[in-house]
């Protein structure tokens, strides 16, 4: 109840600071939009037109730029932050322009721009739009204080292999998942609409594939059949365009041998002429030309060509439109009227932003940086987004009663690596560590003992585990703080073995051979393969990198004040071996029973036999880790008389499934309830599960709510054998579950 409150007090707050704004950006109807861009496109030659297909980062010579923006041969600007600069930039481009088009300023606020979030897979722990819609609101907030209109968020790219760095932006494994979360943030960055003064373009990115990259290495290809694509890969996309999404950006991976940037038929004729989408498709980082080194293409000119042919709008950085389009129009292999359409949807989006009205900074208005409104958002979100994995005996929480703590592990006190891969802008001297928190909350009711142990997450030296031990020997309890670096996620931070770096692995076992009570939290920016190291504590909290306002959060959860309740947005593995593995797979003809024969239980000399002929590996076993949708909580929830309003229905038709959840335990708490449906025939294989539907659900202890879901039966459908998007009749299993892998007999209901 308190999150809620504090997020109500946080939504007045941001009315009001809306309402008090002095400079409104003034509403357009589309058709006068679509007039006002006609106008100007008449008006324009072909420079100023391939100026606003031109993306620059500043270069260091700031009169070039100036001169580029007077003479309309610069459409948008990346990473300019300081309010005069940009105000500079945008009165040169209105009063001294010859059409007085404005510049579109873009920046990557990723998950915060000073007050920082947690990692975005961090916040698909939450499985709560709200929250998340919230935080992307709050950024934009911030960044569009310094005339930041545009952000290249969110990633949905779905993330099945975890050792991709990337996988830290990215919402998880989970199509629906994605799809909800991806869409909120969207709402949250635009706002109600785009004309309101804080309201920043979303970009979701990177469309599309990339999460598929071969070997987890970044940049990779991919090979993704249009089926696959369409019923994996293509769902949040197409979410975030429902939602209003403003701008699309290209990936860098090639699929099937054809680079994203160069691929008609996603940009043409699924994002344009399926899903009607009319806003701005801008290219990756220097995308395009990297089509040459791809062996795509043979120079820039070509990459130019193809790209601008598939349906991309704006280049970033590198220039080879501006430079390559009006030979490439002389000699007939560029229309120009494909020029004018990327240029009409570049300006659209610029009227619907309403930069030609206004597109200043106040600079003399009050500052939003790191609020308490701000704040308070963030540490909510940081308590929504921690797992907690294990807690043996009622390790946790811990109580207040205890004289002494020991407080060990690199992460316990790293103000800079707490925030996660993909800050640019976010300050260490505004965050608040674990150490700090347990400090200021704590400090003068009990001794808190610390040492780090390890410099960083990657210090292999153990010359300070002496001391490590010596505290821990001396205290009630050992809180250790272990994970990874910010740099060791995020783009090019792919790793081959997921296990956790440095000495950390052996920091736990000398801990745990003390025989006091270990409380493992691990901070990091993907799931780890922590078996042993599970195993040795007492109680596991995961935090994936948990932003400004991380320690206050886990000192909260430690200590019983705020009750876990977030769940895994990716399936954890045992090893890196295990790789991919996700929960929405298909069952093969020969599935695994669990009964099997594994690795130490082959007798010697054994005949040559197949072991049971069933798909799983010996020495890794039948399961992972922890599956997709897991997590504990401080007290226990039971689900009961799980209804389904219907056995048979059509496709028109809606299922509501109710069920009773109880709150068993003795502690306020809240519960996500997951709906899983599987499609048990199909013209294609069906994955084993598909998560549908969810809900988090507070509940005092013993108390007792009717929870109900209303699944319509058209979101049943899938791409089938002839490429079709349908519903097929027969029969489907219904799971309501705490967790993606729980067991028990399953509901029956057929689709006629």
């Amino acid at each position: 109840m308190k999150g809620i409150k504090q997020i109500a007090i946080g939504i007045a707050f941001l009315l009001v600071f809306l309402t008090a704004c002095k400079e409104q950006k003034s509403t357009q109807t589309e058709k006068n939009i679509e007039q006002k861009v006609e106008q100007l496109l008449q008006q324009m030659t072909l420079e100023e037109k391939l100026g606003q297909m031109n993306q620059i980062s500043p270069f260091g010579d700031d009169e070039a730029i100036k001169e580029g923006v007077k003479n309309g041969t610069i459409g948008s600007i990346l990473n300019i932050i300081e309010p005069n600069q940009v105000n500079e930039l945008q009165r040169i481009a209105l009063e001294e322009s010859r059409l007085g088009i404005p510049i579109l300023i873009a920046r990557d606020v990723i998950h915060g721009f000073k007050t920082i979030f947690p990692i975005p897979l961090g916040q698909a722990a939450t499985f709560n739009p709200i929250t998340v819609e919230y935080g992307a609101r709050i950024a934009a907030i911030e960044a569009s204080s310094v005339g930041i209109q545009w952000t290249f968020a969110p990633m949905i790219d779905i993330s099945r292999d975890p050792r991709w760095g990337r996988i830290a932006e990215s919402l998880g494994e989970d199509p629906y998942l994605a799809s909800t979360l991806g869409s909120a943030m969207v709402r949250g960055f635009q706002g109600d609409s785009l004309h309101l003064p804080t309201a920043i373009a979303a970009c979701p990115k990177h469309f599309v594939g990339y999460g598929a990259s071969e070997g987890g290495k970044d940049y990779n290809s991919t090979f993704i059949p249009e089926r696959q694509l369409r019923n994996v890969y293509l769902p949040p996309f197409e979410a975030a365009a429902q939602a209003g999404a403003a701008t699309f950006m290209t990936s860098f991976n090639d699929n099937d041998g054809i680079p994203a940037t160069a691929n008609s038929f996603v940009l043409k004729d699924i994002l344009r002429d399926e899903w009607n989408f009319d806003g701005i498709v801008v290219t990756d980082w220097a995308s395009a030309a990297e089509m040459i080194t791809h062996g795509f293409v043979a120079d820039d000119k070509e990459a130019t060509e193809k790209s601008v042919n598939a349906g991309v709008d704006m280049e970033m950085v590198s220039g080879m439109f501006i430079r390559r389009i009006p030979e490439l129009i002389k000699e007939g292999k560029v229309k120009e009227q494909t020029i004018n359409q990327a240029v009409r949807n570049i300006l659209r989006i610029k009227f619907r932003l309403g930069l030609f009205d206004n597109p200043y900074v106040d600079e003399q208005a009050p500052s939003p940086f790191y609020n308490a409104h701000h704040l308070e958002a963030a540490k909510q979100m940081a308590v929504e987004s921690m797992i907690l994995l294990k807690n043996e005996k009622e390790t946790l929480p811990l109580s207040t009663d205890i004289k002494t703590l020991a407080v060990v592990g690199p992460m316990a006190d790293a103000p800079h690596d707490q925030l996660g891969t993909w800050i640019f802008d976010g300050d260490k001297q505004y965050t608040q560590t674990p150490l700090a928190a347990l400090k200021k909350e704590f400090g003068d009711q009990f001794n808190i003992l610390y040492e780090p142990g390890l410099e960083f997450s990657r210090d292999r030296n153990t010359k300070h585990f002496p001391q490590a031990v010596n505290i821990a020997q001396k205290a009630d309890a050992v809180v250790l703080f272990l994970g990874e670096e910010a740099i060791l996620t995020g783009e090019a931070h792919s790793l081959a073995d997921i296990n956790l770096v440095g000495a950390q692995s052996e920091l736990v076992k000398v801990l745990a051979q003390t025989g006091k009570p270990l409380i493992t939290v691990i901070m990091a920016g993907r799931p780890l393969a922590i078996e042993q190291e599970v195993k040795l504590s007492d109680a596991v909290l995961y935090s994936f990198h948990p932003g400004t306002m991380g320690g206050p959060a886990l000192v909260d959860l430690l200590f019983g004040k705020e009750v876990p309740s977030g769940k895994t947005p990716v399936t954890f593995p045992k090893t890196s071996g295990q790789i991919p593995i996700y929960y929405a797979h298909n069952n093969t003809g020969r599935p695994a029973t669990g009964n099997e024969l594994l690795l130490d239980q082959i007798p010697l000399e054994a005949g040559q036999t197949s072991l049971g002929n069933t798909s799983f590996h010996l020495d890794a076993g039948f399961h992972p880790l922890f599956p997709f949708g897991y997590g504990l909580s401080y007290t226990t929830f039971e689900y009961s008389n799980i209804q389904l309003s219907a056995n048979q229905l059509k496709e028109h038709e809606v299922l509501t499934i109710s069920f009773d959840l109880e709150n068993t335990g003795k502690l306020r708490g809240t519960e996500i309830a997951q709906l899983y449906v599987r499609d048990v025939v199909g013209s294609i294989t069906r994955p084993i599960k598909e998560l549908k539907r969810y809900k988090r659900v507070t509940l005092d202890p013993k108390e007792k709510q009717k929870v109900t879901f209303e699944l319509p039966i058209k979101e049943l459908a899938f791409w089938n054998i002839d490429l079709k998007r349908v519903v097929e009749p027969g029969e489907f299993h219904l799971w309501v579950a705490p967790h993606s892998a729980a067991t028990g007999e399953p509901l029956v209901f057929e689709v006629i």
